[in-house]
């Protein structure tokens, strides 16, 4: 029986079926890193051929492979092949990003009237990804790994009153579900002793078109259900503003190749991007059940992936800083474009904006972002 799902651009069909129904679970060692500690991968993988490693490094999603219209597999995700290039490169593929992902203006920000000053490791200009030594640059601790019938591992992290100049003991987890519908469920949570800030996801870079595609990922056609999306400054801050997407080239609402208008430089927002490095207003409530946030197709080999996520917003990157610098798994380097980034997340420079969604964490709350990757192919 072919299973079949609904999309929001067309109908959607999972690869091929089996009569197993349990998920398995493999371990393996990754290398280690400069200071000696293990890094180690996790395998977890379906009976329709779907597969997502992560390592403890950044608690990564290392890999992720998908079958293609003809039954072909392809990883569809960008990185490395050890755990010391991952160490090596600062362009985060596939690492938990946090406690703060993407931009806090001059790094600067106030928690009951106290100021705070975080690392600035941006152009000396912002506060990126959380800092220096954020999520992506420490290796967790695993916390609980299992088979089917969905395959997990549950991974771990403590970061210190200070960190990074945030304020509060915070304990991270990030957990990778896999189940025999084709979807890799990533579960952030967070709690902390003292008032702080969090905003936690994933830095994958994807390429449905297969990593190391020498056509790149600029033919990958995307959907995303946004009506407005926060324009940046010269220091790619937002300047509080939600802008409407209709009659710009912000606009995928419609399916629309990422390469198509990327080079439009009528646009100044572009322009300062160096391409797309935006953050979408998601249609749709947020905080509830995880809803259709982006869509990602290619044509030639009909693969399709999806993302559901239940935060206000996403971040739409096309890899405009990708300098031929990397060699990635495949032996292709990684040029501009080859990746495109789509980050569930809270608004850039939440703090310092009352009209984004707040991005505060008391102690005896707990935070949580739920994103689910589906992979398929398109009919």
């Amino acid at each position: 029986m072919k299973l079949k799902t609904i999309a929001l651009c067309g109908a959607f069909a999972l690869a091929a079926t089996s009569t197993a129904t349990a998920a398995e679970l493999s371990r393996r060692p990754f290398g280690q890193t400069p200071s000696g500690e293990a890094v180690e991968a996790f395998t977890l993988t379906n009976a329709k051929g779907v597969s997502a490693t992560v390592i403890t490094y950044g608690a990564t999603l290392q890999s992720l492979i998908a079958p293609d219209k003809a039954g072909k597999k392809a990883d569809i995700v960008l990185g490395f092949n050890d755990a010391a290039t991952y160490v090596k490169n600062a362009s985060y593929f596939g690492a938990t990003v946090g406690r703060f992902a993407n931009r806090i203006g001059k790094g600067r920000f106030e928690l009951d009237g106290k100021p705070y000053q975080l690392a600035l490791n941006n152009n000396g200009v912002a506060a990126l990804h959380g800092g220096v030594k954020g999520f992506d640059k420490v290796v967790w601790r695993v916390l609980e790994a299992k088979p089917g019938p969905i395959a997990s591992v549950t991974l771990g992290y403590v970061s210190p009153d200070g960190d990074q100049g945030y304020p509060g003991t915070v304990n991270a987890t990030a957990t990778y579900a896999l189940d025999e519908q084709n979807q890799l469920t990533i579960t952030y949570g967070a709690t902390t002793d003292k008032p702080t800030i969090v905003n936690m996801t994933n830095h994958a870079l994807f390429n449905v078109a297969g990593e190391g595609a020498p056509e790149g990922a600029m033919g990958n056609v995307l959907t995303l259900p946004a009506d407005g999306y926060t324009p940046v400054d010269n220091e790619l801050i937002p300047t509080g503003a939600i802008t409407p997407v209709a009659g710009t080239a912000f606009d995928f609402r419609a399916p629309t190749a990422v390469g198509k208008r990327i080079r439009d430089a009528s646009d100044p927002q572009l322009v300062v991007g160096k391409g797309y490095d935006h953050n979408y207003v998601l249609n749709g409530k947020s905080s509830g059940a995880p809803r259709l946030a982006a869509r990602l197709a290619d044509p030639k080999s009909g693969r399709v992936l999806e993302i559901l996520s239940d935060q206000p917003g996403i971040q739409f990157y096309s890899g405009n800083f990708l300098d031929g610098s990397w060699i990635g798994k495949s032996g292709k380097l990684y040029r501009q474009g080859d990746g495109i980034a789509l980050e569930p997340q809270h608004f850039p420079d939440a703090p310092n904006k009352r009209q984004f969604a707040p991005v505060r964490l008391d102690p005896g709350q707990t935070y949580r972002n739920v994103m689910v990757f589906k992979v398929g192919v398109a009919q």
